[in-house]
């Protein structure tokens, strides 16, 4: 049998490659601020890995609820299925990331949300390939390094670019990879986009927080107020692309650490 896992890393490498959302068209220019302190921000950041929270939250309780429903089950076990949801992820993914300028910040999250929920039908197949046990155990071990990387992304003030621009290269290898793997079926090629996956979300979370830390300064010190929906906007894009990185680590730790059923 064809290993599942394969569907999977379809959804998780859905990753937003687009540049970060542009200010409203229409929207009158602010007049130029004064300077961003570090507690600014640091509650900014805040509210984007809450948001982010938000989102892993909502698609523990959609994973829930579809495990409780042995219909749903069955039906996400129908390939039509597995690909009507992987096209919807794809259609809300690029809806934010194309379209961020010119929804509102109330559209813009409930487009998370829903990704969320529709990330969360998807992963409640994980209970049954692998060990309740097993799955919490990588997730903890997910937490936790994505907390340090962020840090570390947050504080360093060496640049990252350049380290950001080789994992997104090294990101369309593994799509490519992967998309052959599923035809191929070596579980050699599978391991070794398994551990360069794992490489490259490592580095992209702390590409990406800093990232998220520079379009806040840019934004804020261009005039935007705090509580403006510019600024909110960029606060949830900011969270849909942490919490890409974070499920996106978290299965392919979970691929290499996890113990499947028997």
């Amino acid at each position: 049998m064809r290993d599942n896992q394969n569907d999977f890393d379809m959804f998780a490498d859905e990753r937003n490659q687009s540049p970060a959302p542009v200010m409203e068209q229409g929207a009158p220019i602010p007049e130029q601020g004064g300077a961003v302190t570090e507690q600014q921000v640091a509650v900014y950041l805040a509210k984007v890995m809450g948001w982010m929270c938000v989102g892993l939250l909502t698609t523990l309780v959609s994973a829930m609820l579809c495990l409780s429903s042995g219909a749903v089950m069955n039906l996400m076990f129908g390939r039509n299925a597995v690909f009507g949801i992987f096209i919807a992820q794809l259609v809300v993914v690029a809806g934010m990331s194309f379209y961020m300028h010119k929804m509102s910040a109330g559209v813009a999250t409930v487009m998370f949300m829903v990704y969320s929920a529709l990330t969360g039908v998807t992963f409640s197949a994980l209970y049954l390939l692998f060990e309740m046990s097993s799955i919490i155990y990588v997730f903890g071990i997910t937490a936790v390094t994505f907390v340090a990387l962020s840090v570390y992304g947050f504080v360093t003030k060496r640049d990252l670019t350049r380290i950001g621009s080789l994992a997104m290269c090294g990101l369309i290898g593994i799509i490519v990879a992967g998309i052959a793997n599923y035809f191929l079926g070596s579980s050699m090629l599978n391991f070794g986009i398994t551990v360069v996956g794992i490489i490259i979300f490592i580095a992209l979370t702390a590409y990406d927080t800093q990232r998220i830390k520079a379009i806040y300064l840019d934004t804020v010190s261009a005039g935007y107020h705090e509580e403006s929906p510019e600024v909110r906007k960029l606060a949830i894009y900011g969270a849909l692309t942490l919490y890409l990185d974070f499920i996106n680590l978290f299965l392919k730790l979970l691929r290499l650490l996890g113990r499947r059923r028997s």
